[in-house]
This record gives structure tokens, C-alpha cells and sequence, in this order.
């Protein structure tokens, strides 16, 4: 039987990396919640759970620094609706959580990986897209921001394609989504954001 690591540590760090998890093996409980894929610096994933006390928030980070980074915040805080996880996004999606429990999934600003020959790397692929849906709570959503127009393209087409996806409507200030230091920065210069949101299909 697996021990659960209690609320007040933001670190989560599953016993057995080969068997799927249930939302209670990561918060205890059974329930919906988000997931921050490559949550950085943890500076969007904190304001989210602040913000929204009565959700709970998982953040995907595969470098341990920045890992450490999130939970020390997230701790000083008192945010006790965020748990953090060191592992790759796909693996986790795919193989570490059980379908169907993810309300809501970001990705905000991934590398674009811009070369053509580089594409292979992006984790939007047209494999990944069963499998993001499959992750998703009915009519949950999947929320999409780059810098990069090429990319942004590039998710488009495989959201289309797949056909598992509806383009739902999303206009700044529709609802609370705070903006990353990148986002900041990059607006700064006069330089655009495109984003998107997906709504799963049943």
C-alpha cells in the first residue's frame, strides 16, 4: 500500500513509477484537478492556486531545481492545493496518472523547438493527441499559450486533425489567468501572444 505524502508538502514523489496513480495517491482525496505541464518557476501555477483555494493544482517539472523552487514557495505561502511532480510531461500523462480526473491541463510558452528538424521534439505531436484526451475529465479543457506563430500553428492543425478537440472561446479577462514573466516580458517588447483552448470531445 502506497503512503501518502500529506498536504502541508508541496513535493510529490510517487512510490512506484510503473503503476498509475488515483487523484487520492497524489491530494488524498478523490476529485478534479489542474496540471501545470512544465511549470517553470511555479510563478503561474502559485497565483492559480491562490487565487482558487477550492481547486487543487499539480505541476509537472522535470529539472529538480526548479522543482525545489516551487515547493519552497508554495510552502512559504501556506498553499496547501499545490503539489509538485519531477517527471517528464508525457510519461506522466501517458503512464503515471489514470484517465479521466484532469479538469483542466496548461502548457504555457513550451521551448517551440523552431527547426525544422527539431519538430520531432515537441510534445504536440499527432501520437499525444489521444493521449492528452484520455487524460481529460469529461469536457475538460486543455489551455495552449506560445510566442512562437509557427507553433501555435503547428497545435492548431493536430487539434483539428485529431478530431477529439472542439476550439472553445477564449478572449483575455474571460475569467482569472495570470500571465507568466515570460508572457510579461515578451509583451513588453510589442510582441504578440497566441493562445488557444481546447474542449475534450466525447
Amino acid at each position: 500500500m502506497r503512503t501518502l505524502i500529506p498536504m502541508t508538502e508541496p513535493a510529490f514523489i510517487p512510490e512506484d513509477y510503473f503503476s498509475a496513480l488515483a487523484p487520492s495517491e497524489i491530494f488524498g482525496e478523490d476529485g478534479l484537478f489542474e496540471v501545470d505541464l512544465g511549470c517553470g518557476d511555479g510563478g503561474f501555477l502559485l497565483q492559480m492556486a491562490a487565487h482558487y483555494p477550492e481547486r487543487r493544482f499539480l505541476g509537472i517539472e522535470r529539472l529538480l531545481g526548479r522543482v525545489r523552487g516551487v515547493c519552497s514557495r508554495a510552502a512559504s505561502r501556506g498553499l496547501d492545493n499545490v503539489k509538485v511532480c519531477r517527471v517528464e510531461s508525457r510519461y506522466f500523462l501517458e503512464w503515471l496518472l489514470r484517465p479521466g480526473w484532469i479538469s483542466r491541463l496548461h502548457y504555457l510558452f513550451p521551448d517551440p523547438w523552431p527547426k525544422e528538424r527539431h519538430h520531432k521534439n515537441r510534445l504536440i505531436q499527432d501520437d499525444f493527441m489521444p493521449v492528452l484526451h484520455r487524460s481529460l475529465a469529461d469536457g475538460g479543457e486543455f489551455l495552449f499559450k506560445t510566442d512562437h506563430e509557427e507553433y501555435f500553428l503547428w497545435v492548431l492543425d493536430r487539434a483539428e486533425r485529431s478530431g477529439l478537440f472542439r476550439r472553445g472561446n477564449w478572449e483575455e479577462g474571460d475569467f482569472f489567468y495570470p500571465k507568466t514573466d515570460f508572457q510579461l516580458q515578451w509583451e513588453s517588447m510589442g510582441k504578440p501572444t497566441y493562445f488557444a483552448r481546447f474542449i475534450k470531445r466525447q
